[in-house]
């Protein structure tokens, strides 16, 4: 008898989000059609989480720009870089 056995899958950028961690500053590009080219953007990473986007579970990231305009936003975490890990004080 055969027996077929199918391990879990990550979910699409679950691999890549363990990387970071809420509070981490984080960068992303847009392109300026101005200035023609990809400009860096950063920001504080507040939430990552997994959502099912066209039948598949993606992991989001909210994150809040430190330039204006500080409207939270969302992206795929895959296209996040991290810049600085957030720091946690220790009591000694």
């Amino acid at each position: 008898m055969l027996v077929h056995c199918m391990d879990e899958k990550q979910n699409f950028g679950e691999l890549h989000s363990d990387k970071f961690k809420i509070g981490d500053i984080v960068e992303w590009t847009t392109w300026s059609s101005e200035e023609e080219l990809w400009e860096s953007n950063y920001g504080v990473l507040l939430s990552i989480e997994n959502k099912i986007l066209s039948n598949r579970i993606i992991s989001i990231s909210k994150v809040m720009p430190m330039n204006p305009p500080q409207i939270e936003m969302e992206f795929f975490t895959m296209s996040l870089k991290p810049v600085s890990q957030q720091q946690v004080a220790k009591d000694e």
